[in-house]
């Protein structure tokens, strides 16, 4: 009899013994709802974004909007269609750091990349606005690698305007 329980293999433990010892390793236990499963957010899906379909547009029109508080630059194919935009807050500029020509530098370099990403080569130029940004968008643009063959002021003027307000009176 000795010898019968010598030869006997050792009992395998059950998976499902084994099974709860992997899920405590693995985080907190979920409480005995009895049956009924705990609800719990999905898991994070990174965002997916319409697929730019790459045109080939070769020429296009650049519209500049410089303000005393932001720069902004739209870049459109000849029909209207926006192929590519940018503006100083876009590219992280806050506050009074937007109104710079420097943001507006970089706002028109980003700009004129992503076109050109498009097959983008000569551009015209409509410039609107009073802002500090102006010229430095041009030379933005000129600088990386669009050949600029319009440049023309599109800033709107009042002709007469609003009606001021009555006369101050002390």
């Amino acid at each position: 009899m000795a010898d019968e329980k010598n030869t006997e293999k050792p009992a395998k433990k059950p998976e499902a013994a084994a099974a709860p010892k992997a899920e405590e390793a693995a985080g907190p236990s979920v409480p005995n709802l009895g049956g009924i499963e705990p609800v719990t957010a999905s898991p994070v899906t990174p965002k997916k974004g319409k697929k730019r379909v790459k045109k080939n547009i070769a020429t296009g029109i650049v519209h500049i909007a410089s303000t005393f508080n932001n720069t902004q630059i739209t870049i459109c194919d000849v029909s209207g269609n926006v192929i590519a935009w940018s503006s100083a807050g876009a590219r992280g500029f806050k506050g009074s750091r937007k109104s710079t020509p420097f943001a507006a530098q970089v706002a028109a370099g980003d700009a004129a990349a992503k076109a050109m990403e498009h097959g983008l080569k000569t551009v015209s130029v409509l410039v609107k606005g009073p802002g500090a940004g102006r010229e430095s968008a041009l030379r933005a643009l000129s600088a990386a690698g669009l050949k600029i063959t319009l440049i023309r002021d599109v800033t709107p003027i009042p002709h007469n305007g609003c009606r001021p307000p009555k006369r101050r009176r002390v």
